[in-house]
């Protein structure tokens, strides 16, 4: 099969797609999946410069979610068919064109969204699903505050609450005019620039002093003060990436004095199980809103796998406004 290789740790030329071994045949409750396009997330960059490992097991090709056509079921496999076109989270292997993932992390390709585009699906759904009305528990009529909004998890998270909690208050950062646009448009109530202005007093304005209930993160310590100053009483913030480093400050008297929490969470390495779970209510919380048309995957770009360091490095500079796919099949 082809994938795209690495030659050593480091920028995007490291990589080409080169000829490799196909994977073993699907085990007992797995899937062999032909790829037609798998989808750039943040993590892929990490992976490629040595910061981001795959889990004991997992492939060591990158690429985290994948679409395609399902080509083999391995043993106990029910409820689904060889040829059905479907998208799937994956520990790793999607920059290829074949791949082997546990049948609890495959989905349907929902109504009205093509094949490619539906690569861009599982990843920003599995996490926003797990992270916002999982851990958090986003109740209709809370006010919700993504950061990033342009992003892949931005955009979709933006969409979910609004389909799935639309009492609620969606508040977002972004970093250009055009993004402050873009976020609007797909139903942000309050967009702030995070190059100038100040997301905490701007959304508490907004909130007559309230302050956001819920809070998706993807920044880490820079951000980690501010948004516990933002916090509602009772919220709870939910921290899924390390953008602006590792190590924050935080004021325990503030937390406590807010009754709030502060949450970490991942999705890579939580067991198949864990995965299968998300995925479940994804299909039955999420894939509804999905087909209908009130969400939909918002796509910057789609690029054949041989462009794939271009695709790195307009993730990395941060131009885009959703999901950058790469198609696969020949």
């Amino acid at each position: 099969m082809l994938a795209v290789t690495m030659s050593a740790f480091g920028g995007p030329e490291v990589m080409s797609v080169a000829t490799v071994a196909d994977p073993p045949p699907p085990g007992p409750g797995e899937v062999a999946i032909e790829v037609a396009a798998t989808a750039v997330n943040r993590a892929d960059l990490l992976q490629r410069q040595g910061f981001y490992s795959p889990p004991p097991g997992a492939s060591e090709i990158l690429g985290l979610e994948c679409s395609g056509r399902i080509a083999a079921l391995g043993p106990g496999v029910a409820g689904l068919e060889a040829g059905a076109e479907v998208c799937a989270l994956l520990s790793g292997g999607g920059y290829a064109t074949r791949v082997v993932v546990p049948a609890g992390q495959v989905l349907p390709v929902p109504a009205g969204v093509g094949l490619v585009e539906a690569a861009g699906l599982p990843e920003v759904a599995a996490t926003v699903y797990s992270t916002v009305f999982g851990i958090a528990g986003l109740r209709d009529g809370e006010t919700f505050c993504v950061h990033g909004g342009a992003s892949g998890i931005g955009t979709f998270a933006i969409q979910a609450v609004r389909a799935l909690r639309p009492e609620s208050l969606v508040a977002t950062t972004a970093g250009s005019p055009a993004k402050l646009a873009r976020v609007r448009e797909l139903g942000a109530h309050v967009a702030v620039s995070y190059r100038d202005e100040d997301f905490v007093e701007i959304i508490r304005a907004a909130t007559d002093g309230h302050g956001a209930d819920v809070i998706l993160d993807n920044m880490g310590a820079v951000y980690l003060a501010r948004n516990v100053e933002l916090l509602a009483t009772g919220g709870r913030l939910v921290v899924i990436g390390m953008q602006g480093g590792v190590k924050g400050e935080l004021n325990l008297s503030v937390l406590l004095g807010k009754r709030a929490a502060v949450h970490a969470a991942s999705l890579r390495a939580r067991p198949d199980t864990e995965k299968a779970a998300i995925i479940a209510g994804v299909r039955a919380e999420v894939w509804p809103a999905v087909g209908s048309g009130a969400i939909r995957p918002v796509i910057d770009r789609i690029l054949p796998i041989t462009e794939v360091a271009q695709a790195h490095r307009h993730v990395a500079d941060l131009g885009h406004v959703g999901k950058v796919i790469l198609t696969v099949a020949t």
